[in-house]
């Protein structure tokens, strides 16, 4: 693929003195349509990078390969425009500029922005909110994988109940988990789910007529407010009290405000259920297991959906 530091570059003013000038030109927006209409240039049209319909959104504004295009996105910390540069490129289009900065450095140097509002560049709305959070439990989810050398399950385990507080760059609180609605996925309309399912409720896992439910008290983590959103920003540490046991657990994570408002707490972590006396299949703890065999780890997936308290 082309890079885009060999195309053509504008800066700012020279932008603007070329719309001054009416030039026949197409100034294009590379970034969501949500952040479109709160933020963009005099004159800019939109069609957004991130999508797979880019090129022909640019088709559907000019057909013309060599008709001018001016592109921009948020600013240089953000690949949004180098990236449709580059697409338009290898699309055919031959008269394509970056401007230099994009969004950021064009209000830096005192030109003028359209939208709903356009004051504000920042993802100021992104940041949690200081306070107490509800866990939503029918939109959070716990899923759940386990495997041996030949083959693997998977499910889903849901919550009862949970909350969170938040401050200061701090979480604490705690989630109970409904051990009792554990389900399997990979075998839906197999007489082998049920038996899976039945077992897993069973002495030999997680023995749910005794222990129906799971508790995780977060004790302290710490999350940094302005990480990026596509990587862990926080780990927590707590106590796992499962079937009876507890236990410390620790995990990364990332804890976001999502584009709902509302806190997303996602994680990916293997558990070693052999430290909460689950050793069914454990070749740690029994021999010559043949196809009774399964791994100690199981690999966790969870979603947490939290709302602020009023």
């Amino acid at each position: 693929m082309k890079h885009a530091h060999s195309l053509h570059t504008i800066t700012p003013e020279e932008l603007r003195a070329r719309l001054d000038a009416a030039e026949n030109l197409f100034l294009i927006d590379t970034l969501p349509a949500d952040h479109f209409y709160k933020v963009h240039l005099p004159g800019a049209r939109n069609a957004c990078v991130f999508e797979m319909t880019f090129i022909d959104q640019v088709h559907a504004l000019c057909s013309d390969s060599s008709c001018p295009i001016v592109v921009y996105g948020i600013g240089n910390n953000s690949l949004d425009s180098r990236t449709a540069a580059e697409k338009l490129s290898m699309a055919g289009y031959s008269n394509v500029t970056l401007l230099e900065g994009g969004l950021e450095r064009w209000k830096q140097s005192g030109l003028p922005l359209h939208g709903t509002a356009p004051n504000t560049l920042e993802e100021t709305d992104r940041l949690l909110a200081d306070g107490e959070y509800t866990v939503i439990t029918d939109e959070s989810i716990i899923g759940w994988t386990g495997r041996n050398s030949n083959t693997s399950h998977y499910g889903t385990v849901g919550l009862a109940n949970g909350h969170l507080h938040v401050e200061d760059g701090t979480i604490q609180g705690s989630f109970t988990v409904d051990m009792e609605s554990i389900e399997n996925i990979n075998l839906a309309g197999s007489d082998l789910q049920k038996v899976l399912i039945s077992h897993l409720k069973s002495e030999d896992f997680f023995l749910t007529d005794g222990f129906p439910a799971a508790r995780f008290n977060i004790r302290g983590g710490r999350f940094a407010r302005e990480a990026e959103p596509t990587r862990p920003n926080c780990e927590l540490s707590g106590t796992l009290d499962l079937r009876g046991i507890q236990n410390d657990l620790s995990f990364k994570a990332t804890l976001v405000k999502w584009l709902d408002g509302r806190l997303h707490l996602t994680a990916h972590f293997d558990l070693d259920r052999t430290l909460w006396g689950i050793t069914y299949g454990s070749s740690s703890y029994y021999q010559h297991l043949g196809m009774h065999t399964v791994f100690d780890g199981i690999s966790i997936e969870m979603k947490i959906v939290a709302e602020l308290t009023e």
